[in-house]
């Protein structure tokens, strides 16, 4: 008897698992940008002036961005050449918006983007092994990088940020270590954590810290709202897309 239970148990606990996981906000940050704004703007509590979209692909969240908000500036940066097309397509007419090839990095100059095709959403700056979903990753471009604290100086003239959003497929921790002392100006930052930080290597932990260390509070987007993460735990090390509010306590 006991055989012949078992095989039917654990499917109904991974389903618990998985339940359970997705309403803490793990593994419910695919197709939510709608939630992932609207998110954003309720923890500003502020209508923002300025806002960067880092990893913008086609420009989907930019688009949110301008629905919530017809007057807020936005700088977009994204080093596929055939997304920077289609950005170039959608916001023709915004003023507003401004498109940078490029990425952003802890440093400046030139890396390769790895993709399966030319302008995937994953591509990254790491060679993924996607094996397990059957995904070829031998696509590549050459493309190039900045610090985001240079750009905040020479462009943005120092100016506040209040909010910025991280989407580059686990090299979100080398764009944060690129902002330098734009970070203290910066209100709001949402970032992503999933399966492409066990590719480079980056962990929950290493984002709790830097945040922590930096003065930031840390909340999680779930279905229900935000989650507040006010300690670090091993079980937070969840690598499927899941997105993280980074809120300065000092602005």
């Amino acid at each position: 008897m006991k055989s012949f239970i078992v095989p039917y148990v654990f499917p109904v606990f991974r389903f618990l698992e998985r339940a359970a996981a997705y309403s803490q906000g793990k593994g419910y940050g695919a197709c939510t940008v709608k939630q992932e704004v609207s998110a954003v703007f309720k923890q500003l509590g502020s209508r923002p002036k300025l806002a960067v979209d880092v990893g913008a692909n086609i420009g989907r969240y930019s688009q949110e961005l301008r629905i919530k908000q017809k007057d807020l500036e936005i700088h977009i940066f994204e080093p596929a050449s055939v997304n920077l097309q289609k950005l170039r397509s959608t916001f023709f007419s915004d003023s507003l918006i401004i498109i940078n090839q490029c990425g952003i990095s802890n440093r400046s100059g030139n890396a390769t983007l790895f993709s399966n095709y030319s302008g995937s959403v994953l591509g990254s700056l790491t060679k993924r092994r996607l094996d397990h979903f059957g995904v070829n990753f031998d696509y590549e471009e050459d493309v190039k990088l900045i610090r985001f604290e240079d750009y905040w100086k020479s462009t943005l003239n120092y100016r506040p940020v209040d909010v910025v959003k991280l989407d580059i497929e686990g090299h979100e921790l080398d764009a944060l270590n690129g902002f330098g002392c734009a970070l203290a100006a910066t209100k709001v930052i949402q970032f992503e954590f999933g399966g492409c930080n066990i590719d480079t290597k980056s962990y929950f932990q290493d984002f709790f810290y830097y945040f922590k260390d930096n003065g930031f509070d840390l909340s999680r987007i779930t279905p229900f709202g935000l989650e507040f993460v006010n300690s670090y735990r091993e079980i937070d090390e969840f690598f499927s897309t899941t997105n993280y509010l980074a809120t300065n306590k000092n602005i």
